[in-house]
């Protein structure tokens, strides 16, 4: 599988659906960043599209997504 682009998070309490993109970095487990178009929701994503949800301002608590999805 080539590398991934874009993703689609899925947070079950808001219901909100939110693109992110690849940016540049890794996170604290080696995975790519990826961020919203604001940069304020970011996740890294491993290649089994496990997500962990990083802080991108002081206090900052997000919900986990129930779902990553591979955007084309």
């Amino acid at each position: 599988m080539g590398r991934i682009e874009r993703y689609e998070l899925t947070f079950p309490v808001s219901g909100d659906s939110i693109v992110v993109s690849r940016t540049d970095r890794k996170g604290a487990g080696g995975h790519p960043v990826y961020a919203d178009e604001t940069g304020i929701i970011q996740a890294e994503i491993d290649e089994a599209g496990n997500v962990r949800m990083v802080a991108s301002g002081g206090q900052q608590r997000h919900d986990v997504p129930s779902r990553a999805v591979p955007l084309a």
